[in-house]
């Protein structure tokens, strides 16, 4: 196996640079064969040869001034010692020799014939019709017309891979256009090995196993560590780039030919990763938040208030792919950065749908009424080691003493945060609930998960729960929450969510069986049940009305 392309970091050892190639892709030797009106015809050495240059030198040993990878064409002026000749072309790295017949030898020596052939350097006859710049003219046209194709083929797969990212599952979206577009298999992995994504057909045993050490290579556990690397396997070509973040995640290539653009199109992908594995930043950093978020939304509101370091509002999000297909870590990490937390639950188990907590905007920040002064005389109060206000300090309105109960108020001129807005994302359903104070972080699940219901049942993109209001709201809420409990107490809690989501959907027997993942004949036998222990003839309007201000209590 060949020995990965890295720096060498050994003391002392001494390294050295390859030449910096044109900003072009090399020509290979057929393309300018393939030229009728040159007239060139090979006539020793390997048929392949890529080109990167054309020079032209009569010098005896012109190896002091070549760069690897030219043309040369010679028409052996001072050709003396063909065989050291050739060697000197050899060693230098030179691609081809083109040699001109006419005027200082009618024929290509036999000599030189025979040293190409042993030394491996493909020899090139150049008819006395030819000029030299002829032929320069023709390459450096080729290696236009090759570049070009490398730009659009370039711009191409990035278009493709653009729109790979915006879709629902951005990750597995690129890694598969990657695939395709380098004919390879494109992974992604962590700084372990371990592989979140893969995309294109898996290399065999031996070449993934040298994939995955490559991988080890550029993982940036360690200072120093590269950016990228490659290595060849049996005929496999293999990359690998680090990827933004200092997380350790990797991506790994493996082709069976490499054309020029391959890197660049990696490029553009690597960028692209590492803007969406952002938010999820690792597989410990996601079961982090994923079991925060749990935390939060099923702990008492004094173990919340610290952990979140705000009251609120908080928005909390039910969300499932529209495709039906389960969102991983990545997936659901991309979500939620489109809606601007980081607080995202994925990892409940497959069929459960994604959770985000959507935090309030930054507060503005208050004044403090002191002991024994009005608002009039307030001025920003701090604590010890303290430079700005406390923003959760209440501020005392005209009149009040910081002894009497204050409210909290903007300073003048200035708005309250508003709490943060969900809107419909690409290729999710969501379900959300209102804006709600820290206290009622677990009530508000369950009203996403409603919400999320309904919005699958209606195929529409979001579903947001409404805050009670208008007349509703004219009724004490303690007043309101007894008259509920007295209403639905023969109701077991199945019955309560098969009727209040039934009514949210207008007594659509179809919907509400979409939305609970039941049978339309469950739907009907679990609502006629509700209306035997209710009494009441659920097709009066009035009575719905009742019962769906009942529902909205609980």
């Amino acid at each position: 196996m060949d020995e990965p392309s890295m720096p060498n970091s050994s003391a002392g050892a001494p390294q050295t640079t390859p030449p910096t190639g044109p900003p072009t892709p090399p020509i290979p030797l057929a393309e300018l064969l393939a030229r009728e009106e040159l007239g060139l015809r090979r006539i020793a050495g390997p048929a392949d040869a890529d080109l990167l240059w054309v020079h032209t030198s009569e010098m005896a040993d012109p190896y002091p001034y070549l760069l690897g990878g030219e043309l040369l064409l010679s028409a052996g002026v001072l050709l003396s010692d063909p065989d050291h000749y050739v060697g000197r072309l050899v060693e230098a790295g030179a691609a081809a020799l083109g040699f001109g017949v006419r005027p200082v030898h009618e024929t290509v020596p036999a000599a030189l014939i025979e040293a190409c052939d042993r030394q491996g350097l493909p020899l090139l006859e150049v008819p006395p019709e030819t000029p030299f710049t002829t032929i320069a003219r023709a390459v450096w046209r080729l290696m236009a017309e090759a570049r070009h194709r490398e730009l659009r083929r370039v711009t191409r797969a990035q278009q493709a891979l653009a729109t790979a990212a915006a879709r629902p599952d951005p990750v597995p979206a690129v890694l598969h256009q990657l695939a395709t577009q380098l004919g390879g298999r494109a992974a992604l992995l962590t700084a372990r090995g371990q592989e979140l994504h893969a995309a294109g057909r898996r290399p065999d045993p031996e070449a993934a196993g040298a994939l995955t050490r490559l991988a080890r290579v550029v993982a940036r556990e360690r200072p120093g560590s590269p950016s990228s690397a490659t290595d060849t396997h049996g005929g496999t070509h293999l990359s690998a780039y680090a990827l933004g973040g200092g997380e350790g995640l990797v991506l790994a290539l493996a082709t069976r030919q490499r054309e020029s653009g391959d890197h660049t199109v990696a490029g553009i992908a690597v960028v692209l990763l590492s803007l969406l594995a952002a938010p999820h930043q690792g597989a410990d950093a996601a079961g982090r938040s994923a079991a925060l978020v749990r935390m939060l939304l099923g702990a008492s509101p004094a173990e919340v208030a610290p952990l979140l370091g705000s009251t609120g509002p908080w928005t909390v999000i039910h969300a499932r792919r529209t495709d039906g297909a389960p969102a991983d870590a990545l997936t659901a990490g991309a979500l939620g950065a489109s809606l601007g937390t980081a607080l995202v639950d994925a990892e409940r188990g497959a069929g459960e749908a994604v959770r985000v907590l959507l935090g309030p905007g930054p507060e503005p920040a208050r004044i403090a009424a002191r002991p024994g002064e009005t608002a009039a005389q307030a001025r920003p109060t701090e604590q010890p080691g303290e430079t700005t206000p406390d923003p959760a300090r209440p501020t005392a309105r005209p009149g009040e003493t910081a002894a009497q109960p204050a409210r909290i108020a903007a300073r003048p001129g200035e708005t309250a945060p508003e709490p943060a807005r969900p809107t419909p994302r690409p290729g999710w359903t969501l379900g959300a609930s209102a804006p709600t104070p820290v206290t009622a972080l677990a009530a508000a699940d369950a009203v996403a998960a409603r919400a999320l219901a309904h919005a699958r049942a209606t195929r529409a993109p979001l579903t947001v729960d409404a805050p009670t209001g208008g007349l509703a709201a004219l009724v004490p809420p303690a007043q309101a929450a007894a008259h509920a409990r007295a209403l639905l107490a023969p109701l077991t809690a199945p019955l309560a969510d098969t009727l209040r989501c039934w009514l949210s959907l207008h007594g659509s027997w179809d919907r509400t069986a979409v939305a609970l993942g039941v049978h339309r004949n469950t739907v009907r036998q679990r609502i006629g049940r509700c209306g035997e222990l209710l009494a009441v003839d659920l097709d009066d309007m009035d009575v719905r009305t009742e019962l769906w201000f009942a529902l909205r209590q609980t």
